[in-house]
């Protein structure tokens, strides 16, 4: 009895270990589904954190136009010098002008001017005139107003015009495939000078106020200028080992910054087109065009489709402006100087707000990053990774 007592006391005690036992689990199981609900809802917060981030990068105010998606390929740009209108050349060899806001944009006329691509187009300096010039070897002036022909030079060159240059209210400039260089006084007919001083495409033709040269850069890699006053040759570069694409005058006029089908910047003194005083690296591509936006500071865009910025005194990279998806053909900046235009390959025109650049300052004595050629300046449309998790802080 005793013992049967003491067994039976025994399984009381086993069971009420055991369930002490399973009580204490039923704690543990409590308080695991406790700390895997608190998990669970710290990262729904990091997650909704993220998505806010997100949604506060997307709801910012609009600062520059909506991008324009074009039927056909655009070979070239042009803001207006008054008003908010950009013009593009198309392939067809119609210019399409675009009334633009920030908001919206919309096709105020098409004008249909060439019977090939139309490959350059500039407005006059008071924007009553555009200019534009064909691979069909005409040149022609329209009326912005009516879109009607004011003039019209049927077979300006022998070849296909690449380039054309608006000096003046009269004086024009027009460069081919093969090299020549004409100038032209639209009240006569004729041209009143012919050059060819080069062997292959003139690629861009620069001048400055005084109209002292006329600055070409060719692909067969030379610099040439034409003394303007005697219309005759000037001065030829040597030979460079890459096609001389695009310039830009820097400086209060008294800098030429040149790009090279090698991603290469070189820098000139103005009027001592011989030989470049400075080379800096730029894309690992070929740089198409090049765009002064200050004194100091330039945008080029590549083959990459990125357009970057470039500080001339002292020299550094700034970053990104902005990107497209292929090849960018021309850029142009706005009357007031507030958006840059860019057209590509990817058939779209898209519009850049740069006024941050006015207050960009650069410190010399800073030395320069390798990060900084990846740097998203604000007018990207791809925001730096530092610059987004910063918000989340």
């Amino acid at each position: 009895m005793e013992d049967g007592t003491s067994s039976d006391s025994d399984d009381d005690v086993s069971i009420s270990s055991m369930t002490e036992s399973d009580s204490t689990n039923e704690i543990d199981v409590s308080s695991c589904r406790k700390t895997t609900s608190s998990n669970e809802n710290e990262e729904e917060e990091e997650e909704d954190e993220v998505v806010k981030a997100i949604r506060r990068e997307r709801e910012k105010c609009r600062e520059h136009p909506p991008d324009i998606q074009s039927e056909d390929f655009v070979f070239d740009i042009s803001f207006h010098p008054q008003e908010e209108i950009i013009a593009a050349a198309t392939i067809t060899g119609d210019v399409i002008l675009h009334k633009y806001t920030v908001e919206e944009t919309e096709i105020l006329e098409t004008l249909e001017v060439h019977e090939k691509a139309c490959r350059n187009i500039e407005f006059s300096k008071d924007g009553k005139i555009l200019f534009s010039s064909s691979k069909d070897k005409s040149i022609a002036l329209s009326d912005v107003k009516t879109g009607k022909l004011k003039q019209f030079y049927e077979n300006a060159h022998d070849d296909p015009l690449y380039c054309l240059l608006v000096m003046d209210e009269n004086l024009l400039a027009s460069g081919d495939d093969s090299g020549t260089v004409k100038l032209w006084d639209i009240r006569k007919s004729n041209p009143i000078c012919s050059l060819k001083e080069m062997d292959d495409y003139v690629s861009c033709m620069v001048t400055t106020e005084a109209q002292k040269y006329l600055v070409c850069t060719s692909g067969e890699g030379t610099i040439t200028s034409i003394d303007l006053r005697n219309r005759r040759l000037h001065l030829q570069s040597e030979e460079y080992d890459a096609e001389l694409t695009c310039m830009a005058i820097m400086r209060h006029e008294t800098k030429l910054l040149v790009g090279s089908s090698k991603g290469t910047l070189y820098l000139f003194n103005w009027g001592e087109f011989g030989y470049h005083s400075d080379e800096f690296p730029g894309p690992k591509h070929a740089i198409n065009c090049l765009l002064p936006v200050t004194e100091n500071i330039a945008v080029c865009a590549a083959d990459d489709g990125v357009l970057r910025a470039t500080h001339l005194f002292p020299q550094r990279h700034l970053g990104v402006v902005g990107q497209h998806q292929f090849s960018v053909e021309s850029l142009d900046i706005s009357n007031d100087g507030r958006f840059i235009a860019s057209c590509s390959h990817d058939q779209k025109i898209k519009f850049w707000n740069v006024k941050y650049f006015e207050d960009i300052q650069v410190d010399g004595r800073k030395k320069a990053k390798k990060a900084e050629f990846h740097h998203n300046l604000p007018s990207s449309k791809c925001t730096n990774v530092s610059d987004f998790f910063s918000e989340l802080t």
